[in-house]
């Protein structure tokens, strides 16, 4: 199948991720370098002179190496689990999200063109599904550049290959994917109803940071501890993922049925929208 086939075929696809060729081009690049570094840092100093011989780090810096179980932040796959938490990463996939889902819906209703895309005719349907699948495309390919770039350092390191299954790390990557698209959900759903590009960006950001700021709260604060269930950063553990070497099904299940509720929220507030007002 050729390419013009492709594009002819779902053309607000392609429309979306051309027009913000440039935006996804520099985050895949600082996805890659970013993760790179990481890895880098990782084979360079042992994990343990990060933090100090002999020293365990605080319990809730679990939070920061995508853990809740056992696994320190101060070891192999906890350091690489913190590239692949770090608010730089998180940052990158919610840049990706809040552009794609603001464009979505809620930027042709901010600039009047809504109503001219229902006259091609093109069906809401049709609409908000072609901009799932290109903002689900962006997220897939940003995880794709973090998972390559870390599989290649645990291969590149001996001593990475003895502590990191290099199924962990594609474990971890298709993690990462689930978490993209756990969030990608609901904000889809706002983009659905909002007029706004700001209140879909807003939303997006809300949605990380509360999250983040959830987990780490319940990891450091016993009383708190109930709080994590409401957090996608307890179900995606990429430390764990990393050190166990197998998909945490459950954890990636949850995520899954999370954007798969905010998605079809997204369709039916779409469905029942007046988009003249």
């Amino acid at each position: 199948m050729s390419r013009g086939t492709v594009n002819r075929r779902l053309p607000l696809v392609w429309l979306a991720l051309h027009r913000r060729r440039r935006m996804l081009l520099a985050l895949l690049i600082g996805m890659v370098v970013f993760e790179a570094l990481i890895v880098v840092i990782t084979s360079t100093v042992p994990p343990t002179d990060l933090f100090g011989a002999g020293r365990t780090p605080p319990s809730a810096f679990r939070a920061f190496s995508g853990s809740n179980g056992d696994v320190s932040i101060a070891s192999y796959p906890g350091l690489l689990g913190a590239g692949l938490t770090h608010p730089f990463w998180i940052a990158l996939q919610l840049t990706a999200i809040g552009a794609l889902g603001a464009a979505a819906v809620a930027a042709d209703a901010e600039s009047g063109t809504i109503e001219l895309l229902m006259t091609r005719p093109v069906s809401r349907r049709r609409l908000l599904a072609e901009r799932t699948a290109a903002l689900l495309a962006a997220s897939v390919l940003l995880n794709a550049a973090a998972t390559v770039t870390i599989a290649v350092g645990v291969a590149l390191s001996p001593d990475l290959r003895d502590a990191v299954p290099v199924g962990g790390v594609f474990a971890a990557g298709l993690l990462g994917c689930a978490f993209a698209f756990c969030l990608a959900g609901p904000v889809l759903a706002v983009s659905a109803v909002s007029r706004r590009r700001a209140h879909v960006i807003g939303a997006t950001v809300a949605f990380g940071a509360v999250g983040f700021a959830l987990n780490f709260v319940a990891l450091a604060w016993s009383p708190a501890a109930p709080l994590r269930y409401l957090s996608p950063f307890h179900y995606y553990t990429p430390g764990d993922a990393l050190a166990h070497g197998t998909v945490p099904w459950t954890s990636l299940a949850v995520l899954a049925a999370v954007g798969v509720a905010g998605l079809a929220a997204a369709f039916r507030l779409l469905e029942r929208r007046d988009l003249a007002s």
